[in-house]
């Protein structure tokens, strides 16, 4: 369905029965609810599934300003309030993460949890994060394929690869941008240890996007968390190794 706001038609999907488990996720920088359909396949046995195409990527249609973080988080508010979701266990990947961190700042008695796959927890733009920024402007679709290729160096995931191409493909070069610098001010460090909610921290160890020392350190500060390294894994295990996600949700929350 699509959610209209004011300055927006935001794409919303959800699958498994209600009345139970519910998950509710975000996805990356530029990377859809679509990162998150493997994963809900399993899950939705048992769970409430629910994602969206935050503004700037997929079928979503965003029509306002400039894409900040607090707009990403107030469309979060939007998606539970609309579907009636009391409580849930919130989710994110990568970028996706600081949306997250944000969400359960604002209003912590919403969520039953957290998962966190890959994630960002500051946003500050490194000297990497400036080129690519760069690239979108430059070469959209070429800095995409190359961005996709560092996010999914699995050796036998050349499908998953071409599927990631064609997500990241539904944003542009101008959205890119704007989701990428606005993260800039952002900075959640000094708050992890406030995180009172189960969290689940799952990263590639393979991961060339956000280190695996960025999840060490989230781990570090919030108390009772789960660290989960997937050996031979890149940045989207989500999208190449969607079992276990899905299993490693199941185990720590149920």
């Amino acid at each position: 369905m699509f959610l209209k706001t004011a300055d927006a038609d935001l794409f919303v999907s959800e699958c498994g029965p209600t009345g139970g488990y519910t998950i509710v996720a975000h996805g990356g920088w530029v990377g859809s609810g679509e990162l998150w359909v493997q994963p809900f396949e399993k899950l939705s046995k048992r769970w409430r599934c629910i994602t969206y195409d935050h503004r700037g990527t997929g079928a979503t249609q965003h029509r306002g300003g400039p894409i900040g973080p607090e707009m990403l988080v107030d469309d979060l508010f939007r998606v539970l309030d609309a579907l009636e979701v009391e409580r849930c266990v919130l989710a994110g990947e990568s970028a996706g993460g600081l949306t997250v961190l944000q969400a359960a700042r604002r209003a912590p008695e919403r969520f039953s949890g957290l998962v966190l796959v890959g994630a960002r927890y500051e946003g500050a733009l490194s000297t990497g994060a400036r080129k690519l920024a760069e690239g979108c402007k430059a070469d959209f679709a070429g800095t995409m394929q190359m961005f996709v290729n560092a996010c999914i160096p699995e050796a036998d995931c050349a499908a998953e690869r071409a599927w990631a191409h064609k997500i990241v493909m539904r944003s542009g070069a101008r959205h890119a941008v704007e989701l990428l610098e606005g993260l800039a001010g952002v900075d959640l460090s000094g708050e992890l240890d406030k995180v009172r909610l189960p969290t689940l921290l799952i990263h590639g160890a393979e991961d060339v996007i956000r280190p695996v020392p960025d999840s060490e350190f989230m781990h570090s500060r919030i108390a009772g968390s789960r660290l989960v390294k997937l050996d031979g894994v890149g940045h989207v295990p989500t999208i190449t190794r969607p079992s276990r996600v899905a299993a490693e949700i199941e185990a720590f929350f149920l």
